[in-house]
């Protein structure tokens, strides 16, 4: 590690026009600085740290739980409200972790305008928190994607608008310097823009994030889990997650949604990262359709095994139930199923089509 005062780094990067704010695409507001990382993200065992109370009791988004499809064909002002927090909560049964979020969920809550609209956005550090956060959104032309206006120091309330100059599905996160760590522990989202025809219709729309974790404890291994700096650097995370938590979407947890065969769907899917790729396969179908990059103004690929989507990326796909059984969404990096969490389900409901499957002969 570098001897050098981190004060006198600061100066001299900031000299050089590259400051750490600058590094990380915002810039800090005045009393705006996090508390020492080394004192935050010292590995422990983490046998040494029971499992903390928990602040709420599921930081996983409902993916079900998004904003209508938008059905006007003017453009209007929409007003936006974030909240950041850090909060307490389970990765797994027995296993803590302080998530940081964007209103007390991972992903954060879908933003959903229309081409055209100005969206009028207030971000409030709440009280009580321990580190500064502001949002970059990647539908916003403007310095930092925002992040510049919207740093917030804990109590701190700031606004700022932006006009919605294109469409497709965006990623938000926040950008702090340390904007790796607070991604890694949950704040990330998606902003989607329609386009000013809409999009077409279908029977149900889903939502869900994938993002990784860095703990100083096993995948699994009970306690209260501290960030671990040195295995995000390596880029070695503990947990591969969906929606914030291991296998947060499944019968065995909050339960999976659930679509009628005939039904057709389309899947919203931000990969937070902030390190790792995904490689987006629905096991037991395909998808019909993928807006890679979440670019829906390009037509999309059509039959899609699995689907490359980058840290800091989203896609848009479709597919339709045939058959009756489950829908399993995973990293088809697969030991990120199996062994560190991601894996999410749809459930197809109905009547059995042997003509397409039919499991006994």
């Amino acid at each position: 590690m570098s001897t050098i005062p981190t004060a006198t780094r600061r100066r001299v990067l900031e000299a050089l026009g590259v400051g750490t704010a600058a590094l990380a695409g915002c810039a800090s507001a005045p009393g705006a600085r996090e508390q020492p990382t080394e004192e935050k993200t010292t590995p422990q065992e983490p046998a040494m740290n029971a499992a903390q109370q928990t602040d709420i009791d599921r930081i996983a988004a409902d993916p079900t739980a998004i904003p209508d499809p938008i059905d006007r064909s003017e453009p209007k002002t929409v007003s936006v409200e974030m909240t950041t927090k850090e909060q307490v909560a389970e990765i797994e049964p027995g296993v803590t972790y302080t998530y940081m979020t964007f209103g007390d969920q991972i992903p954060g809550p879908m933003i959903r305008v229309r081409r055209g609209d100005t969206v009028e956005l207030t971000i409030t550090n709440e009280e009580g928190n321990s580190m500064p956060h502001n949002i970059d959104l990647h539908a916003v032309r403007g310095p930092g994607g925002g992040a510049e206006a919207s740093m917030v120091t804990p109590g701190q309330t700031k606004t700022f608008r932006f006009k919605a100059t294109y469409p497709g599905a965006f990623i938000y996160h926040c950008a702090v310097p340390n904007l790796d760590m607070h991604i890694s522990s949950g704040m990330f989202g998606m902003i989607l823009v329609e386009p000013e025809d809409g999009l077409p219709e279908v029977d149900h729309e889903f939502y869900f994030g994938q993002h990784e974790l860095y703990t100083t404890g096993d995948a699994g291994e009970k306690g209260h889990h501290d960030f671990d700096m040195e295995a995000m650097v390596a880029e070695d995370p503990t947990y591969v997650l969906m929606n914030g938590e291991k296998y947060a979407i499944t019968p065995d947890r909050y339960g999976a949604p659930s679509m009628s065969v005939g039904d057709t769907a389309r899947v919203y899917f931000v990969a937070g990262g902030p390190n790792l790729d995904s490689s987006f396969h629905p096991i037991g179908s395909v998808w019909d359709e993928v807006w890679q990059q979440g670019s829906i103004a390009g037509p999309p690929n059509k039959f899609v095994q699995t689907t490359p989507v980058k840290p800091g990326s989203c896609a848009i796909a479709t597919l339709h139930a045939e058959v009756p059984g489950p829908i399993k969404l995973v990293d088809h990096a697969l030991s990120r199923v199996a062994r560190k969490g991601m894996m999410a389900i749809i459930n197809r409901e109905g009547d059995a089509n042997p003509d397409v499957f039919q499991p006994e002969v």
